[in-house]
């Protein structure tokens, strides 16, 4: 009766499919409990038409779970394992409903004694997007982490050093038209011998954990190219019989993983409920000719064998309905040309940190090795970040580190300059005498500073070519890549001013604080970039840090004394060279000179060159700049009773001004205190000088301008606050007034009504020089003074004007810098006593 009524919903206006699938579900259980097993299996069968693209899941799996059950006792084992398929990624249902139906599906394959091979598998779930295929042509990887960065990445790195012709070729096969078919055009190229990767997301859909063995590829591999693909239902054609294509791939679990032509990778996981994992399976060429990957295979609690054909599903995901088909990707190209075996060299670099403090100087080992009878030549390096990574000298391996870093006391050498060229280019060719063979490896040595905190990447490319040119690949690269932390060390600043008293003289202030939570420094050594430098200390250093350690967390001051002896004739070469005269350094540590480290040679200035690249400012003013260099140590205690372990910092602040915008320094010279009898003479005469050093690398001419009463600093402001420095006093009787100067500026000048200036400037008011670069002029001045007191000579001013070359009068219309400017006068103050 519930058949029948079933069929009356169905064949109602309008149809009510609900209530048909309803009642005919009804009607499958009484016939069921009546033992009318078939009936029972037609009727739920009539229902899965109903619950066939919905969203009752719950609905649909109940009734699939049933007929394959019902199947299996009626010993069509075939037919109840096809609907029980349906069901087995059922993560929608409850954890105790997904193991009755896991338990179910192995008791009926347990009964029939068969391994079966079952198409699309859902356990575990394959997520394709997620898939990504790694192979090795020209461009071979030292790491997993070097095949993933982007390609974009390593052909900016390889501009320079790869052939030119091959820049804009997606692969090799274009650069070979007339050689290969044009079939091949749509296949990746690979090596015999080297294996093809690919990475594959698998998840568990079920809260229950699988267990999932024996997860290999499936390949095919022919001596011609082949286009065979799979049938347009998806499914796998049987390639066992088909001896042409010289195949290995079988059928009912019976696969071998060794054969003549590939060789496969298998892998066994277990899955948590809900895991994802990613697993890379390889496969491996042995001989020339056309390789597919067609698919994957594994076996689910080692009873269920599952299939996956890539170029079915991958397709099926990739194209809509009723659009054009893309033309695949290398990623999603399967298909590969498998060239005769090539050299491939394998390389490392020993003890690089991942985790260093900012500043450590290492010595590192780059180790390449070539398994291959074949040897290659022209062997060159690129290195993505030269701040961080420098290649050092062949004899440099020998030598000890750090103490190859150390002073020579036979050394004669003049400063060390870097070539900028070379620097720059960043590109290194090896010897043609160390091409790398087979028989012994090759290690060449690297210098090594952690030039900023932060994560840093490293990328290296080496590019060789093979002796054999007679294959389609006559060159290859090497691609390699680091990570490492570089954590805070010290902080180090610098402050310069001039001397008032000393001409090219400096007083330089260097603050350092330790940034690290735990760590302690030793601060060695402070040297100054270029021999024109000396530097000296203005206090014992026993007064600056007596514990001869920078605790975490501390700061320190450090006073120095800087001295300029840069003449006419020296070039820019000179100032950005090293110092190797030893003028320029200044332990830290005690008065001893001993045990200080060389500036001059590698790798120190290597690294002064790139962070002078990377600290270059725009030039603004005029004047020179000076670089430090400051090298620390830091040590630490091994708590196992091992030695202690010493390791050199080095910190290099570049481009520090230590003049100001004007091109000229000036000091004035003089006596300090006069007595004079104003009794016997109305005024006084003193004589004074003015030495003007020219900074910059131009001519100036300079004027000196004298004013009778000091300039106004504030015009603004009262009286008493306009007036500057020292000044005569007046009685408190005695008027203020007050006029203006020829710029009319007010002058605050406490006057007496009834006299004249104190003081005032004799001969010219007004003196013009002309200075070349880099030199110096000495005018002589006079003042005259009229009553005893103490008077600040600073009521004067330079103006200044930069002098063209001669020819070049348009030369400056692109320069940054001021062309002029005034400068007003420092401070110098005059006793003059009364005679008794």
């Amino acid at each position: 009766m519930l058949e029948q009524a079933s069929y009356c919903f169905l064949f109602s206006t309008p149809t009510m499919l609900r209530k048909y699938g309803f009642h005919i579900v009804l009607s499958g259980d009484l016939y069921m409990k009546c033992d009318q097993v078939k009936h029972a299996i037609r009727t739920y069968r009539s229902a899965l038409s109903v619950f066939k693209g919905t969203t009752w899941n719950h609905i649909s799996d109940h009734v699939h779970f049933h007929i394959g059950k019902w199947y299996a006792f009626l010993g069509m084992s075939d037919e109840g394992i096809k609907h029980l398929l349906e069901v087995l990624a059922c993560g929608h249902q409850s954890k105790a409903t997904q193991e009755l139906f896991l338990r179910e599906f192995f008791r009926i394959i347990e009964e029939t004694g068969k391994t079966f091979e079952v198409m699309r598998l859902q356990l575990p779930v394959i997520n394709f997007p997620l898939m990504k295929v790694v192979f090795e042509d020209h461009r071979t990887y030292a790491s997993p982490t070097a095949a993933s960065a982007k390609e974009s990445l390593w052909q900016s790195l390889e501009e320079d050093i790869i052939p030119s012709h091959s820049v804009m070729k997606t692969n090799w096969l274009e650069s070979q038209p007339k050689i290969l078919p044009k079939k091949y055009k749509e296949s990746n190229v690979c090596v015999a011998g080297e294996a093809i990767k690919v990475d594959i997301s698998l998840k568990n859909p079920l809260q229950i954990p699988i267990s999932i063995s024996n997860v290999s590829l499936i390949c095919k591999h022919s001596a011609e190219y082949d286009d065979t693909e799979s049938d347009a239902n998806g499914h796998l054609i049987d390639y066992q019989n088909n001896k042409e294509l010289r195949t290995a791939v079988s059928v009912s679990g019976d696969f071998s993983l060794e054969t003549s032509l590939f060789t496969l990778s298998e892998v066994d996981i277990s899955m948590r409920g809900g895991e994802t994992i990613l697993v890379q399976l390889t496969v491996t060429p042995k001989i020339e000719g056309s390789l597919k990957i067609i698919g994957v295979r594994w076996k689910l609690s080692g009873s269920v064998v599952g299939v996956c054909n890539f170029h079915s599903d991958i397709v099926r995901k990739k194209v809509a309905k009723g659009k054009r088909k893309l033309k695949q990707s290398v990623k999603d190209n399967l298909q590969f040309l498998v060239i005769k075996s090539l050299p491939r060299l394998e390389g490392v670099i020993h003890d690089l940190p991942t985790t260093v403090c900012a500043g450590d100087l290492r010595r590192l080992t780059l180790e390449l090795r070539n398994p291959s009878k074949i040897s290659v030549k022209n062997l060159k390096m690129r290195i993505s970040h030269p701040r961080f990574l420098n290649v050092a000298a062949q004899e440099v391996k020998n030598s000890e580190f750090p103490s190859c870093l150390e002073k020579q006391a036979s050394s004669s050498q003049s400063c060390s300059q870097v070539d900028d060229a070379k620097a720059t280019n960043s590109v290194f060719v090896f010897p043609e005498t160390v091409a790398s063979s087979w028989e012994a490896p090759l290690r060449w040595p690297l210098w090594f500073r952690a030039a900023a905190s932060g994560s840093i990447s490293l990328y290296i490319t080496i590019y060789y070519e093979m002796e054999d040119g007679s294959s389609v690949i006559t060159y290859r690269t090497l691609r390699m890549h680091y990570n490492l932390e570089v954590l805070p060390s010290l902080e180090v600043s610098f402050q310069t001013s001039r001397s008032p008293s000393r001409l090219q003289q400096f007083l330089v202030r260097m603050d350092v604080i330790n940034k690290t939570a735990s760590q302690s420094f030793q601060v060695h050594q402070l040297s100054c970039v270029g021999d024109q430098w000396e530097l000296a200390l203005l206090q014992p250093i026993d007064s600056v840090m007596p514990l001869k350690f920078l605790m975490a967390g501390q700061a320190l001051s450090y006073f120095f004394k800087l001295k300029n002896h840069r003449t006419r004739g020296s070039t820019e070469d000179d100032i950005s060279s090293l110092a190797t005269s030893g003028r320029a350094d200044v332990s830290l540590l005690d008065s001893d000179s001993t045990g200080l480290f060389d500036a001059s040679i590698p790798p120190l200035n290597l690294f002064h060159h790139q962070e002078r690249v990377h600290q270059e400012r725009h030039k603004q003013g005029h004047g020179s700049t000076v670089d430090f260099i400051l090298i620390s140590k830091s040590w630490s205690d091994s708590s196992a009773g091992l030695p202690r372990t010493t390791e050199v910092l080095s910190h290099h602040t570049c481009h520090c001004r230590i003049a100001s915008n004007s091109p000229i320094w000036w000091l004035m010279d003089g006596p300090r205190s006069v007595s004079h009898d104003f009794a016997a003479a109305a005024f006084c005469e003193i004589n004074l000088s003015m030495t003007i050093y020219n900074n910059s690398e131009d001519a100036v001419s300079v004027r000196i301008s004298t004013f009778d009463s000091t300039p106004s600093v504030n015009p603004g402001a009262s009286g008493s606050g306009d007036e500057v420095g020292w000044h005569h006093t007046s009685n408190p009787s005695e008027a203020k007034v007050t006029s203006p100067d020829v710029t009319g500026t007010r002058i605050g000048k406490a006057l007496p009504t009834e006299s004249v200036s104190p003081f005032i400037w004799s001969g010219s008011s007004s003196t013009r020089v002309n200075l070349e670069p880099l030199t110096s002029v000495e005018v002589p001045l006079q003042i005259s003074v009229f009553s005893p007191g103490t008077f600040d000579l600073s009521n004067y001013s330079l103006h200044w004007n930069l002098v063209p070359p001669s020819g070049n009068e348009g030369g400056r219309e692109n320069d940054s810098r001021v062309s002029s400017g005034t400068c007003k006068g420092h401070s110098y103050h005059v006793t003059v006593l009364q005679k008794e």
